[in-house]
Parts: structure tokens; C-alpha cells; sequence
């Protein structure tokens, strides 16, 4: 992990102080809500439909053991005792007082934490893949890269106000486990016919109510030059881009407007001034932030294979979460281990301050201190002896943190919907909740496999349900709540925005629609077929007959 200096925290402590006077203004009156919001907002604070919600930096998804215990103790001490892990990798708060935030500030400055540019139209969160320098399969890991990314892109004073926020995504496994075909930049580390290591650059991908996915525009791109390459594109949005129309300014309407090779012609011309003038960063400051990334040191350990393979053969609970929620390491006797955070009666995301605390704990126990935010609203522990799994799931039991697993059907994302967002059409925790009722046999979800299935409140799609094979979209239709779904929608760089099936279903129908389809599925699989594979052979016709009686 990246380690605060000095002038980390000396900047951190400053910027609180800061914010404590706007605060104190602003309950004093000397300012007003629409000289506040731009300062509030750049501090992560929103207004939502019941309080203010503070919504926490996790840069590329990496905590600290000690950082999730202070989380929890903000969640305990400052609001209703949750925290809701988001599909940015970050944390929100959803009940904060005012007068509250700027301590929380302090607390996070304490915790080498912020809140910064997780609002506005700036650069957010540099998301990547939570396996990132624990998975088996990738070529490099994108840690430290993230890192560069953040390091240069926050405060940048040219890109603070961008024509509509912007949203950057690295992986670098041979599985592209963070979507890098749905958002603005999305980076894949590649190798080239000469073995060096690469950036093939994706862009204008992103959801909404203009859902795109993202096209090549470069194939590859030395490391060398990953930041004057940043700037250029951004240059370009940021001069080009509409403001005019918020719906219109993302980067993914200026690339379908230009066309990709207009835009790459732009990109390139710009690149060319900013590679003479020396933008890109000396490789003795690479290479020291990239030493903060360096594997871990594993000691070798006897392979644990076969007592995990025994309880699995004596303990079917056991089996079951096995199945889904342990990921193969680089390093033999190792595993990473999924923590999910989904249960009926709750929003996907929630951990409780007790359930922070109880996973810092396993983490310290099990992993070395260090834990991984999903952008699907769950939690890893890296670098997991097998031998260790075991007792890992015990600990998990004792938590009441074992139940649903990792990307079966009961694995929802779903965003805050029109309980919390002023934004929201329709409420999306009560049909997720009818939906896991629906399938709260483990046996059953492990019978269907993988399966994704996102419910977004409205069309800001939040909760990707885009990019999901079951795709759930609450609409407003004069004044009731209904939900429309979708299909083979497809995250990761192949992204594919999933197809409407027809017209929406009120909310109580969403779960017969959804059995409907699951049993069309598996009287059609073929043998080991999982549900993505098995549209692409039938397409949407089959599915559309069964819900609406035509094809």
C-alpha cells in the first residue's frame, strides 16, 4: 500500500481546517446553500432526500485493516452505525449532520483518508481490479499505476472543473474484472510482440441514460507515457466537451460526435506538444511509488488443498461459499477469499460498524492487514493461506457474514433508489430484497451459476444495471413505480449494454418476471452452460415469448 508522508498529512489536516470555516459559515448564514454546494461538493458532502451523505475516498479499493476500524468508528459515532461500500470502491455515510463533517475530516486525515474529488466534475476514484497483485492471472499489477494516476490527478487545477464527471478504470488480469469498457478511460495492460508492458486505452464508455460502450484508442501506449497521455485526452474533453447540457457532457457524446478517429487525430496532436514539453513522470519518482506496490513477501506453506477439500466434502455450507467466493493467487497455498455484504432486509453494500471491525480482525489474522472494496459492493481479504480457509469461514459464521455468494444471483447490486436519492424514480432495496427472498436457497443459486443482476432506481445507473445479465431499471409511470428489465448486458473491456425486453412490471410482478427467465434458461442450457453464454446461443426472442407471448 501507498504510505502517507508528511506532506500527505500536512495537506490533509490543512484542507479540514478549511472546510471547518465554510461549515461555520455556513451555519452562521454569512454564506448561502448556493455559495456552499461547489465547497461542500468538493469535499465529497451531497444533500440527499433525508440528510447529508459523505461519500469517502478508498483510492483503487485498498484499505488498511486500521482504516476500516476507523471507518467503523465514524459509522458508529456519526451516523446510524453503516457504512454503505459503493460501486466506485468508496464508502458513503448517509446521515451525517452538518456540523458534524468537519470532524469526520479530522478523523479521516488521521486515517490517511479524504474526501476529495468524490463529487463534482472532476476526476473521481481511479478504479481497478480488488485481485489487483494477488490474482494468478495477471501480467503486471495495476497498484501502483493507480497510484500515479491519483497522485496526478487530484487538485489538478486544469481538470477541477470538467465539462461532467470523470471516471478512470485499470486492469490488468487476462479476466478484466473492473469494466474498463464502461467508463470514460479505461486502461488494459497489455504486452506487445516485444514483451514490453503496455496500456491499450479504451474510451467513452460509460452508462446512463445514453449508455456507450467504450472504443480503442490506442492499442498500445508505453507506460512511459501513461500521464501526458491522460492529459491529452483530457485536455481535448475538457476543451471540446458540452456544457451546455449536462446530459451531453460526458466525454462518451463528444467521442460518438467527433467519431474515434477525429477524436484519436485531436488526442495525438495534443500528445505531441506535451511529450516535448516533458509532462510524463522521471522514472526514479515511477519507480518509487511502484516500490510502495512490490509483491508481498509470502513464506512458502504446505499446500492446504486437502484440508479445505475435506471440510468441503464434510460441511455443504461450506462447500457452497467455497465454490463462488475463493480466487486462485500467484503464489501456491494461497488464496483470496470474498467477504459478501449482501443480505435480505438491508441495501447491498451495508456493513455494519461491528461487521467492519469483525473483518479488520480476520484480516489481520488470516491476511496481512489489507482488505479490497468490489465495485459489485462486497470485500476481499488477499493473500489468504488455504490451509487457513477454514477457520477464515468460521470467523465469518461468527460474524454473520457467510451467507451469500460472490457473482451468483443473489450477489445484487443495487444503488440507494428513492429511499435515500432525490434523484431516484422508483425504489430499488425493496425489489432487491423480494428478488434474494426469491432466491435464498444457496443450493438453487449455485444450480443457476453465475449470474449478474443489477436494479438501478432511475436512468442515472447508478447500480450498473446496464452492464448486468439481468438488468432492472426503476421507472416513474404517472406517479407509480415500475421496473423494466433488460439482458445480456456485458461489463469488463467487451462491454455490451443490455437489451430492453419489453414493457416494465410493477414492482410486486419483478420476481415471477425473473423466475420466468431463470427457468427459461436452465430448460435451454446446454451442459455446464452459464446463463451470459447460453442468451448469446437463444437471444432475447425465447425470454420476450415466455413474458410477453411474442418473440
Amino acid at each position: 500500500m501507498y504510505k502517507y508522508d508528511n506532506l500527505d498529512q500536512s495537506f490533509l489536516q490543512s484542507r479540514s481546517a478549511q472546510f471547518r470555516d465554510q461549515v461555520q459559515r455556513r451555519l452562521s448564514g454569512a454564506l448561502s446553500e448556493d455559495e456552499f454546494k461547489p465547497l461542500r461538493l468538493q469535499n465529497g458532502l451531497y444533500l440527499q432526500l433525508h440528510a447529508y451523505m459523505l461519500r469517502v475516498a478508498i483510492p483503487y479499493g485498498v484499505l488498511s485493516s486500521d482504516q476500516l476500524r476507523g471507518l467503523a468508528g465514524i459509522a458508529r459515532d456519526f451516523d446510524r452505525g453503516f457504512g454503505h461500500f459503493t460501486t466506485r470502491q468508496n464508502i458513503q455515510f448517509n446521515w451525517i449532520k452538518l456540523v458534524e463533517a468537519p470532524d469526520i475530516l479530522d478523523r479521516l486525515a488521521a486515517l490517511d483518508m479524504h474526501a476529495i474529488q468524490t463529487s463534482g466534475n472532476c476526476i473521481r476514484n481511479t478504479t481497478t481490479d480488488p485481485l489487483a497483485g494477488a490474482a494468478h492471472d495477471e501480467i503486471a499489477n495495476p497498484l501502483g499505476w493507480c497510484e500515479i494516476i491519483r497522485q496526478w490527478s487530484t487538485l489538478h487545477p486544469e481538470f477541477a472543473f470538467l465539462p461532467r464527471k470523470f471516471k478512470i478504470a485499470v486492469s490488468a488480469g487476462a479476466t478484466d474484472r473492473a469494466a474498463t469498457g464502461f467508463h470514460d478511460i479505461g486502461l488494459r495492460m497489455v504486452k506487445n510482440r516485444g514483451g514490453e508492458i503496455g496500456f491499450r486505452v479504451l474510451v467513452g464508455g460509460g452508462q446512463g441514460r445514453t449508455p456507450r460502450a467504450a472504443q480503442v484508442l490506442n492499442a498500445f501506449l508505453p507506460t512511459r507515457h501513461l500521464l501526458s497521455y491522460l492529459e491529452a485526452i483530457l485536455r481535448v474533453y475538457n476543451a471540446a466537451g458540452r456544457r451546455d447540457n449536462i446530459y451531453k457532457a460526458r466525454i462518451k457524446i463528444l467521442v460518438e460526435a467527433m467519431g474515434i478517429s477525429a477524436f484519436a487525430d485531436a488526442v495525438n496532436s495534443e500528445w505531441l506538444g506535451l511529450q516535448s514539453n516533458g509532462l510524463d513522470l522521471p522514472v526514479a519518482e515511477q519507480d518509487r511509488i511502484l516500490a510502495h506496490f512490490a509483491p508481498p513477501v509470502l513464506k512458502p506453506v504446505r499446500d492446504g488443498s486437502a484440508e479445505v477439500l475435506a471440510r468441503r466434502q464434510a460441511d455443504k455450507a461450506f462447500d457452497l461459499w467455497a465454490a463462488s467466493n475463493i480466487h486462485p493467487h500467484w503464489h501456491p497455498g494461497y488464496s483470496s477469499a470474498s467477504v459478501s455484504l449482501k443480505q435480505i432486509g438491508r441495501p447491498p453494500g451495508d456493513a455494519s460498524a461491528s461487521e467492519m471491525i469483525a473483518i479488520a480482525d480476520l484480516a489481520d489474522q488470516f491476511g496481512r492487514g489489507e482488505l479490497r472494496i468490489t465495485y459489485t459492493q462486497n470485500i476481499i481479504v488477499p493473500h489468504i493461506k488455504l490451509i487457513d480457509l477454514p477457520t477464515f469461514y468460521d470467523g465469518l459464521i461468527k460474524a454473520g457474514l457467510a451467507g451469500a455468494e460472490d457473482a451468483l444471483i443473489g450477489d445484487i447490486i443495487a444503488c440507494p433508489g428513492l429511499d435515500y436519492c432525490n434523484l431516484a424514480n422508483a425504489r430499488s432495496l425493496p425489489v432487491a430484497d423480494r428478488i434474494f427472498a426469491r432466491f435464498d436457497d444457496p443450493s438453487r443459486r449455485h444450480e443457476i451459476g453465475p449470474l449478474r443482476l443489477n436494479i438501478s432506481g432511475c436512468i442515472n445507473a447508478c447500480a450498473h444495471h446496464h452492464a448486468a445479465d439481468i438488468g432492472v431499471l426503476g421507472v416513474n409511470k404517472k406517479g407509480v413505480e415500475h421496473f423494466q428489465i433488460t439482458l445480456g448486458g456485458k461489463a469488463g473491456e467487451a462491454a455490451q449494454i443490455g437489451r430492453i425486453l419489453g414493457p416494465s412490471f410493477a414492482e410486486e410482478d419483478v420476481p415471477d418476471a425473473i423466475e420466468t427467465i431463470i427457468n427459461i434458461y436452465l430448460g435451454a442450457r446446454h451442459e455446464g452452460e452459464i446463463f451470459a453464454a447460453c442468451l448469446d446461443r437463444l437471444g432475447i426472442a425465447p425470454f420476450k415469448e415466455a413474458l410477453y407471448g411474442t418473440g
